[in-house]
Formats: C-alpha cells, structure tokens, sequence
C-alpha cells in the first residue's frame, strides 16, 4: 500500500511540476555505437518491423532528456537504427541520427521535436510509456528505465 501511495504521488507531482520557461537543452552527445545483440524487445503486434532498444544506450541527461538507440529490423533482416531524446515534461521526441548500414551514423540536419502521440513514433511512445517516464516527469535513472523497460509491467517504476 506504501508503495502505491508513493507511485502516486511522484505521479501527481510530475503531472503538477510547471514548465521551465528557460529550460535549454544540452549539447546532444554523440552517437553511441549501435549494438544488435541483447536488445529490449519492443512488442509492436501491428508492426512488420521487430524493435528492440539498446540498454547500454540508454542514458539520462542532466537537461531531462532520455537519450537511446532504437534498432528496427525487417523480416529479410534489413536493420534500421535511430538515435533518439524524449522529452517526457513536453510529450516530445526528437531524432538525433540515422544509421546506415554502410555508411554508419548520419546527424540529422534540422530535427526538429514531434508529439509522442504521432503515429510515426509508435515505438518512441512506447518507450516512454512502459519506462522512459512517469506521467510528464523522466524516470529515476537510466538502470531504473532498463529494469521497467524488461520488468513486469505490475512491477514498473518501483525502484527495487
């Protein structure tokens, strides 16, 4: 019952916490290398691509932003990766790079933020919702997002 009761009210606080006016986000690092073994399977029932996030990826910047490498692969074996930000106070994503199998990683010119809710990022609101965010506020760190990511979902956002 204690740990429902705090769930909720981290919850009520993310939702409550207003906007910062200023906010900036940092300097986006680079690329990490992709990696295609031992991702976290994504399940998308209504896609023909397999997803998978890369844990080792994952990371948490100081600005709020949760930062990963997405890997999408075809039935033929065809492997598309997207290094991408969630901003989880705004509801937004943000692709950083494309890979390219034999070009490597492409900064993308311009991106610009986009709504979670798109139907182009179905995997990016996934992310957030099953542990990326709690409600409008970011999870607790990148080791917590990896164990809510794999875990029960009756289990998700309870640091154990």
């Amino acid at each position: 019952m204690a740990a429902v009761l705090a769930f909720t009210t981290c919850m009520a606080q993310a939702q409550l916490a207003p906007l910062d006016p200023d906010w900036k986000e940092a300097q986006i690092p680079p690329p990490p290398p992709l990696r295609t073994e031992k991702l976290i399977k994504l399940e998308m029932p209504q896609s023909t691509l397999r997803f998978g996030v890369d844990p080792a990826s994952i990371a948490l910047g100081a600005d709020g932003i949760v930062r990963y490498v997405v890997v999408a692969t075809s039935s033929s074996g065809a492997v598309n990766a997207f290094y991408e930000g969630i901003h989880c106070s705004t509801g937004e994503v943000r692709v950083y790079a494309r890979y390219n199998p034999s070009s490597g990683w492409a900064m993308v010119a311009d991106e610009r933020w986009g709504q979670l809710h798109e139907a182009a990022s179905r995997h990016s609101l996934l992310i957030a919702r099953t542990g990326a965010c709690i409600g409008n506020g970011t999870n607790t760190s990148a080791q917590q997002i990896v164990r809510d990511l794999v875990g029960d979902a009756n289990r998700r956002f309870m640091n154990n």
